[in-house]
């Protein structure tokens, strides 16, 4: 008998998937983007930051992006979607003035960063779930 429930264990998993694709995904942005800073002196204070980044990011999509979404939902309409870009470039870089903001080495200077940057991280992290095996990435 397991003292973990098997769909507990899987859930456990497909998070910490999810949390390790989108901090390699804003590794990538950083070294792709410039505007887009990763500090730390040592690997391992850079992977930390980036896994605490990746935490916020999601809890950020989470969150407040479906509420923005519902309250701007003409200009989605109006725009055929694009404004999803505008929306997705504001969050990437409300994630970094947070992630600034509570001591963490990790910048998103201005609007133009975070739009590439969320391009990025959109392309990047949907490459690499679609490497990952289903049963391993339960979204």
């Amino acid at each position: 008998m397991s003292w973990v429930d098997e769909r507990e264990g899987s859930w456990v998993l497909a998070f910490v998937i999810r949390v390790v694709v989108v901090a390699i995904a804003l590794w990538v942005a950083t070294w792709l983007v410039d505007g887009i800073e990763l500090g730390g002196t040592t690997t391992g204070a850079r992977v930390g930051t980036l896994v605490v980044v990746a935490l916020i990011f999601g809890l950020v999509n989470a969150f407040l992006k479906p509420v923005i979404k519902i309250l701007s939902c003409p200009l989605y309409i109006l725009t055929l979607g694009l404004f999803g870009l505008v929306i997705n470039a504001l969050l990437f870089w409300l994630v970094g003035s947070f992630a600034s903001r509570i001591g963490l080495p990790f910048v998103v200077d201005g609007f133009w960063p975070g739009f590439w940057g969320a391009i990025v991280v959109a392309i990047v992290g949907f490459v690499l779930h679609l490497l990952i095996p289903d049963r391993f990435d339960q979204r």
